[in-house]
């Protein structure tokens, strides 16, 4: 009897006309596998591949300059439902999807498209994982980690569906071989644990330098992710104590 096939994780990267639908819509989808080998170790599975999709409107000169692609590239490409599902859902084999900032794709990619699958986002893990990185986008990680294996051209051109899935594969492949896929998912569910201070008086700065009155400020923060790391340190400075007034008012600023 043959064995069943290896599970995978599928990393997605989408190019869209826009942030969010359904004002906007997918252009293009490039995915690559990763696959848990019979060691134990997860790895790079296949060559991927990519799909150039009608967003059923027309691509803003805006988000033209950052990916090239044109209208007239789509104008002939099947419609974002007729190529998701195949490609979102490779059932059984997959444990679950991730990209890179997944909040993002999962505007597009939902629940009734992928079978509620689990999602890893592989920009909230790196900051667990490698906060002494100088930033923490896909390219940035890219250079400051060079993953073995990556191969240079085939990580190009950058903002483009494959090429991205290409490279988030190796910062996921990396991360699974570290801490494994339930410890993943679980950071994906939470905000962004942010290493360091991301603007104002503070910026740059670690968490644990700045004052009392800099963080208080932070508590109330309309970024989630800025929001839960400052509350995170004010847990840690009172030893877990009860969070402030102030922070429990957080959702009448919304």
């Amino acid at each position: 009897m043959a064995p069943p096939p290896p599970q995978i994780i599928r990393v997605i990267d989408l190019e869209t006309t826009g942030q969010a639908p359904p004002t906007h819509g997918v252009c293009e989808i490039g995915w690559q596998d990763v696959v848990l080998g019979s060691d134990g170790r997860w790895e790079l599975q296949g060559e991927g591949g990519h799909r150039l999709v009608n967003p059923g409107r027309q691509i803003p000169p805006l988000t033209m300059a950052v990916h090239h692609i044109r209208n007239e590239d789509v104008a002939d490409a099947p419609y974002w439902h007729d190529v998701a599902r195949p490609i979102l859902d490779p059932w059984p084999r997959r444990v679950a999807l991730a990209a890179h900032r997944s909040d993002f794709e999962e505007q597009y990619c939902t629940a009734a498209l992928t079978r509620g699958a689990d999602w890893i986002c592989t920009w909230k893990c790196s900051m667990r994982l490698w906060p002494g990185s100088p930033g923490f986008s896909n390219q940035m990680l890219r250079y400051w980690r060079m993953p073995d294996g990556l191969e240079h051209e085939r990580g190009l051109p950058a903002h483009r569906a494959f090429p991205d899935a290409y490279v988030t594969a190796h910062h996921l492949r990396d991360m699974l071989n570290e801490v494994g896929v339930e410890q993943l998912i679980q950071w994906s569910k939470e905000p962004g644990l942010l290493p360091r201070v991301r603007y104002g008086p503070d910026r740059g700065k670690e968490w644990h330098e700045i004052s009392e009155e800099s963080l208080a400020g932070f508590l109330t923060d309309r970024d989630v992710d800025v929001r839960h790391t400052a509350e995170q340190e004010y847990f840690r400075r009172t030893g877990g104590g009860a969070v402030t007034r102030r922070v429990t008012r957080q959702p009448e600023l919304f």
